[in-house]
């Protein structure tokens, strides 16, 4: 398995790495029973979000902080962070314990977001920011490419609709948590009073809610 994640680290991320420790535990989920990823997914998180908002800073000079931010949320949020980690081919290398695997944990987009961002941590401690960042760029080229203009996040474009129409702000209510701890499925429940209700789930409370928010808007427009 070493063998094979250098092999790919080093075709990847076109990186030799120094310490190959460090990007076995990178792949390595806490249902293992060992030293996980998840010091070095946190460590990943921030210098993720450093090189995207640098990024989005020197691509686009003249747009005001709350442009910045719609464009900044959408590209580190955990749905483009697992895509990114399958377009790369992260799945067939995480390590999980047997319950995780028997439970799908290798698909989903909250092991495969961490792990993508636990490797950034890696490469960040390994080789530096430059080697992170210039992976980084890398990755997301497309993601950055494609944001022609700041995208309207779903719950504040529902927030501006009720407000437009002298409602009260949607109101957000957790149905139901199932799922493995590793792999959880919530449903939330959004309502605006006059106007609708919606449900959706998600891999998070945010996700379902940003979910709900979007449907309730396909409902009314």
């Amino acid at each position: 398995m070493s063998a094979d994640i250098r092999a790919f680290i080093s075709k990847t991320f076109d990186y030799s790495p120094r310490d190959l420790g460090l990007f076995e535990l990178a792949f390595t989920h806490s249902s293992v029973g060992t030293d996980s990823y998840e010091r070095l997914e946190f460590l990943g998180d921030r210098v993720l979000g450093v090189v995207i908002a640098n990024a989005l800073y020197l691509r686009y000079p003249n747009e005001p902080e709350g442009n910045l931010s719609k464009r900044y949320n959408a590209l580190v949020d955990r749905e483009t962070c697992a895509e990114n980690g399958r377009e790369i081919g992260l799945p067939p290398f995480i390590r999980l314990g047997r319950q995780a695997r028997e439970d799908g944990a290798k698909d989903s987009d909250n092991v495969i977001g961490d792990v993508i961002e636990a490797l950034i941590g890696a490469l960040f401690l390994d080789g530096g920011l430059d080697v992170a960042e210039r992976f980084i760029l890398k990755t997301w080229a497309a993601d950055l490419a494609t944001q022609r203009r700041a995208p309207q996040h779903p719950k504040s474009a529902l927030q501006e609709l009720a407000a437009a129409k002298g409602c009260k702000p949607p109101q957000y209510d957790l149905v139901s948590r199932t799922g493995a701890h590793h792999a959880p499925l919530f449903r939330v429940r959004v309502s605006v009073k006059s106007l609708g209700e919606a449900e959706a789930e998600g891999s998070s409370k945010q996700e379902a809610e940003t979910s709900a928010a979007a449907t309730l808007l396909s409902q009314l427009q």
